[in-house]
């Protein structure tokens, strides 16, 4: 599968409570206090920000790689999360040649279980499909984060298969897999 280009610079998506856009310098704080609690990062397979130096660090390759939207809560204005359009790792035997990206996402913990990382993965695969015009997106999970198989099941990703995957942090963790295909294609 061919990992389409992304840049997310200007993009902005809108849903009924939040706002997906780039994330800017100024997004530090927020970034900050969802990332450093213990149980949030680890659920996506990296290790909670200790200090703001490391969560300044990967705001700036947010800002760079240009793949990652925040998501910004409109009820407070605050950045509550992120999600990014990685490339995806899927085989080369899943629709060769057809464009993909595969999404990760991560929400603060205090905002869990109100169903706004659904809204946000349903506004990220409709910009996908229909102005990006890609043909799939896959998305993966732990095995023990069924608050995320959970987001992936009610946003009509296929089961694809599973494996062991290894975390930024050395940890092998098993991991489900998961495709969308654009129906429209």
């Amino acid at each position: 599968m061919i990992n389409r280009p992304i840049n997310l610079t200007h993009v902005v998506l809108e849903t009924p409570r939040l706002i997906l856009r780039a994330f800017r310098y100024e997004d530090l704080d927020d970034f900050f206090e969802y990332a450093s609690v213990d149980g949030v990062g680890e659920m996506a397979g990296w290790v909670h920000h200790s200090d703001k130096n490391v969560s300044h660090k990967i705001l700036e390759s947010f800002i760079q790689t240009k793949k990652t939207f925040s998501i910004v809560y409109k009820a407070n204005n605050k950045v509550i999360g992120s999600l990014g359009l990685e490339k995806s790792h899927f085989p080369r035997t899943y629709y060769p040649g057809e464009t993909v990206r595969d999404i990760g996402y991560v929400l603060s913990k205090d905002y869990w279980g109100q169903g706004l990382m659904s809204e946000a993965v349903k506004a990220v695969i409709d910009y996908c499909f229909n102005t990006l015009k890609m043909s799939h997106l896959t998305v993966g999970h732990f095995i023990d984060n069924i608050r995320s198989k959970r987001v992936i099941e009610k946003s009509g990703f296929t089961y694809a298969y599973a494996h062991v995957f290894t975390t930024r942090m050395g940890t092998k963790r098993d991991t489900r897999e998961y495709i969308l295909n654009n129906p429209k294609k």
